[in-house]
């Protein structure tokens, strides 16, 4: 006959048995409730840890690998909903339009998502049209200067900070700006430094400036009020620091020679 202990120990066990598949069946709920990751990325040409890119097969980039990581290990498929931009992320927060993405974080931006771990620190600056008579912030920062941003995003709130006398617009895609920039329509670009260089690459004549007026810190995010799943995206993000998940999502979207900055 069992002793009154054992019975008690085996009564804790089969409790916790009963209660681990209600505690992921309620992550599950609240991460997926449509039964799919719907992972939130922005599309652009431009790449880099954060902005995704259209290809023939789909859509790459480091979000995408993450986010197909993540669903592979709540054991679920994953649904990519693309957006222009981050401002376009972030505005469809309150709509729970998406359940996961990865994007640079502000203070703005935390009351409308909670954030987990920063895994990008990038420095932002500004690129100057050809012919450009730019060569500084200060020579920059003047009546008559147009400046583009991608609307809605941390880098255009830290550009309008910034920038006191030069006009700072947003605009909604990468590719409008690149276009005006080309054709010289406005006289720069504030984006991070990383992304500037490769558009620099692809533009003669055009300009990286050297100083810094932002570092703009990229983290993952879920919706407010899920703390379960962001419970579980906390611990996915420091696990994929170090078991290298985060690693060879860099290095197969490009970005080898780019480091993990978690601060």
């Amino acid at each position: 006959m069992p002793t009154p202990f054992w019975s008690a120990c085996a009564g804790l066990v089969l409790a916790a048995v009963v209660a681990m598949p209600a505690l992921a069946d309620g992550l599950k709920d609240e991460i997926a409730p449509t039964g799919k990751l719907r992972v939130a990325i922005a599309i652009s040409p431009a790449g880099g840890a954060f902005w995704s890119t259209k290809t023939e097969a789909g859509y790459a980039g480091v979000p995408v690998d993450l986010g197909k990581e993540m669903a592979a290990q709540l054991g679920i498929p994953v649904e990519y909903v693309v957006y222009q931009n981050s401002g376009q992320i972030t505005d469809a927060a309150g709509k729970v339009d998406w359940d996961v993405t990865w994007l640079p974080k502000d203070p703005e931006r935390e009351t409308k998502m909670m954030f987990g771990p920063i895994y990008e620190v990038a420095d932002a600056t500004y690129i100057v049209k050809a012919g450009s008579s730019v060569t500084n912030f200060a020579t920059l920062d003047q009546v008559g200067i147009k400046v583009a941003a991608v609307n809605a995003t941390t880098t255009m709130r830290g550009a309008v900070a910034h920038l006191k006398n030069a006009k700072v617009t947003g605009y909604q895609t990468y590719d409008e700006i690149f276009g005006l920039l080309k054709s010289g329509e406005i006289d720069a670009f504030a984006l991070s430094r990383d992304q500037l260089n490769k558009m620099a690459q692809k533009l003669p004549g055009t300009k990286v400036l050297d100083e810094t007026f932002k570092k703009t810190v990229t983290a993952i995010a879920v919706p407010l009020g899920h703390s379960q799943a962001l419970a579980f995206v906390t611990k996915f993000m420091n696990e994929a620091v170090t078991n290298g998940t985060l690693r060879k999502a860099y290095d197969d979207n490009g970005l080898k020679d780019s480091p993990i900055r978690t601060e």
